[in-house]
């Protein structure tokens, strides 16, 4: 393989890193080993938008990137999300609303491709900015949690920002699906 090969691989490479991180996050989060946690999640983030930047520089687009890097995001926070949960460290509402979205989103995703056989995963401008927001949220708490430090009326503002991006978010693919299926049954 060549080395222009190589290098349109990376991008896909970094973002199966980040899933296969999930699961050692998730391990240190549940045994209170939250300092390495910060810094997998921190550095999880970090290849987030690596990937992205080396995809779109690289000319390295690739359908199963397009895939891998939202399920890498999306197992990464909800899981991430779940352990503080289980721990009392995140309001269980919004753990809730969290894994709700998602999975509404994964389930959108899937219905709409099987009906249509023609699903682009193009995220909404809502869903990026809850995305950012989670992420910071996440980074928050993990930092405290290592560090001792608390900021309460931080950590409140980031979950109740969180949780409004989340329920708009959510809100937003369900009109945007909601739509484009009444604008197929019409061409029907």
């Amino acid at each position: 393989m060549t080395a222009r090969g190589v290098l349109s691989l990376l991008p896909n490479i970094i973002s199966l890193a980040r899933l296969l991180a999930v699961p050692v996050t998730v391990y240190f989060i549940l045994q209170g080993a939250f300092l390495p946690a910060f810094w997998l999640f921190v550095a999880a983030g970090i290849s987030d938008a690596l990937d992205g930047f080396l995809a779109k520089h690289l000319n390295a687009v690739s359908v199963i990137g397009e895939f891998l890097d939202p399920l890498a995001d999306k197992a990464l926070l909800v899981s991430v999300f779940i352990a503080l949960g289980y721990l009392d460290q995140v309001a269980m509402w919004l753990v809730i609303l969290i894994v709700f979205r998602d999975l509404m989103i994964i389930g959108g995703a899937i219905l709409f491709q099987t009906l249509t056989q023609s699903l682009e995963v193009n995220p909404l401008y809502i869903s990026k900015i809850n995305t950012a927001a989670q992420i910071v949220l996440a980074c928050t708490i993990l930092a405290q949690l290592a560090s001792g430090w608390e900021a309460v009326a931080v950590t409140m503002a980031l979950t109740l920002f969180v949780g409004a991006t989340t329920f708009l978010s959510g809100a937003a693919y369900v009109i945007k699906w909601g739509w484009m299926a009444i604008l197929m049954e019409r061409e029907k």
